[in-house]
């Protein structure tokens, strides 16, 4: 990990990037696979390294999120990350867990069945990552560290990109565009990663229909669609055929700014970053065709792609949705203040002048900085956390109603460090809910360590009576990030099988940084392979 001087939008930029590369390397594995990963940190900033989607079974110590499962990596340190991949195929993705580092540091993990097992759907004929980014004219660590010490949001995104390049709507880009060459009749799997900070994205390529066979590493039925919707943290495995006349055809990825209606009004980058799909034959003097962007605010077309995918039955590492609930949860999520930092004026800011803040049932989360939580959790060290992590809202409102943004006490979220314990092998079921306090927006939950089934997702106020019974038990898509639709809600379960900490939080890294998080300890399993391994030695400290 070091500098790396790249030009973008007309200027030389100097960032930090893997190996001399923007994406990062894409690691290609099989299921089954052990992987040991030498991490170098030769760049001027503190970092860790998180294999995001990874299940880490009995491997939290390389599981990467700062503060949670290790101390950063310092300039001029090394940390070695081992793990392996287990039941898990399909597409993830690696990036860094420290301030908005993964802006550059990211890359794709590649996870192809075992030798001799196939896919469960024809052989593609080419398989092609599409890592959509985010790009700042800035160094990104500054974008963090001037929004936290302002309290406000973070400044937003010059251009998005693919495949570390913006396409040529953006100035000085005409030559900085994603192409692929494709051949007529044949089918090609993109592995499509968000890997963008702060911004859901839809994606299109013109006059072509996709099928999704995969989301985060997990086969689904396959979808036909126009459009794939993917939220940051997500992986959408799509079929592409070739089968339009021979030419070229421009994929798009822009915004889904959720919250950009509220009354905060959201901003958001309006622009769109476009690649270019050229079948072999095309003449290069043809203009390549542009699909119909969606709107900004198209609402409905993400929920119905989030809300239409299911589970492949019987495929692959599909696992049954448990059925007998042990650890039942129900928690809001959403925007909150605190108050104005040190030398900074507040006053002009609605609706009470103050500073940004997050929450998850009115706990706002804060890292602890002597010791890692898994650190604290293995040697049993005090005040570093608490387990008293609400199971349920504290105060019970009308969570999606507008008129609650001036109500002061609901405004103002308690900080702490506050955590939940769960037995292992208990089955936990999440009903999480957003808010309308500083406005509603869909926030994209991230649970490490677990994939999860998604039970039911809907928009107002999650109504057991009513909601409960929608609940997908037979075939729900499983997922490590889910969108929470904008002014609703979504149902998640999952077996808290892997003994260790695990983070869970809205992957825009603008939410997570404020407090949108909180964590889960699983307790040690009766048997010494379900008992958490001791750190190794190179553990980085803080």
């Amino acid at each position: 990990v070091k500098n790396l001087t790249v030009t973008r939008l007309c200027n030389r930029q100097v960032i930090t990037a893997v190996n001399d590369s923007f994406p990062g390397p894409s690691l290609r594995v099989r299921e089954g696979d052990k992987l040991i990963i030498h991490v170098f940190n030769m760049s001027p900033y503190k970092i860790t390294i998180h294999w995001h989607g990874v299940s880490q079974l009995m491997s939290a110590w390389s599981d990467g999120p700062e503060m949670i499962t290790q101390c950063a990596i310092r300039p001029g340190s090394n940390y070695t990350y081992k793990y392996r991949i287990t039941k898990q195929e399909g597409t993830l993705f690696w990036h860094a867990h420290s301030s908005f580092l993964r802006a550059t540091v990211h890359g794709a993990i590649i996870i192809h069945p075992r030798a001799r097992h196939s896919y469960p759907f024809p052989k593609p004929y080419r398989e092609v990552p599409i890592l959509l980014g985010e790009w700042w004219n800035a160094n990104v660590v500054d974008v963090e560290n001037q929004a936290l010490a302002l309290g406000i949001g973070p400044n937003i995104s010059n251009a998005y990109t693919i495949n570390g390049w913006p396409g040529d709507l953006y100035p000085c880009s005409q030559n900085q565009m994603y192409k692929h060459r494709v051949e007529q009749g044949k089918t090609y799997l993109l592995r499509i990663i968000n890997a963008a900070v702060n911004s859901h994205l839809f994606y299109k390529i013109a006059n072509h229909n996709m099928t999704v066979v995969a989301v985060d590493a997990r086969y689904t039925n396959p979808y036909v669609t126009d459009i794939v919707v993917i939220s940051p943290g997500q992986t959408v495995d799509v079929l592409l055929t070739a089968d339009q006349p021979v030419g070229s055809y421009y994929m798009t990825a822009n915004n889904y700014a959720s919250g950009s209606g509220t009354a905060v009004g959201v901003p958001f980058n309006p622009t769109t970053t476009r690649g270019v799909i050229i079948y072999q034959g095309a003449r290069s003097s043809i203009t390549p065709l542009m699909p119909v962007v969606p709107a900004f605010n198209d609402t409905p077309t993400a929920h119905k792609f989030f809300t239409e995918l299911t589970s492949l039955v019987g495929g692959p590492h599909w696992v049954p949705v448990p059925l007998n609930v042990d650890h039942k949860m129900f928690v809001t999520l959403g925007m909150g203040l605190d108050d104005c930092p040190p030398n900074v004026s507040c006053q002009d800011r609605p609706p009470v002048g103050a500073a940004l803040s997050g929450n998850m049932n009115n706990v706002s989360f804060v890292l602890p900085t002597i010791l890692s939580l898994l650190q604290a959790f293995f040697f049993n060290v005090g005040g570093v956390y608490t387990t008293d992590f609400p199971a349920n809202p504290p105060v019970q409102f009308d969570y999606t109603n507008p008129s609650i943004n001036l109500d002061p006490p609901l405004l103002f979220a308690p900080k702490g460090t506050r955590i939940s314990k769960v037995k292992f092998n208990s089955t936990v079921e999440m009903v999480m809910q957003n808010t309308a306090i500083i406005g509603v927006e869909n926030h994209p939950m991230h649970l490490h360590g677990f994939d999860f089934h998604v039970l039911a997702q809907g928009f107002g106020n999650f109504n057991p009576a009513t909601d409960t019974p929608k609940y997908n038990l037979v075939n729900p898509q499983m997922r490590n990030t889910v969108s929470v639709p904008v002014g609703g809600w979504a149902v998640i379960r999952f077996v808290a099988n892997n003994p260790g900490v695990w983070f869970m939080h809205c992957h825009f890294d603008g939410h997570m940084a404020i407090g949108l998080s909180t964590a889960f300890i699983v307790e040690n399993g009766p048997t010494p392979d379900t008992t958490l391994p001791p750190p190794p030695k190179d553990l980085p400290q803080c």
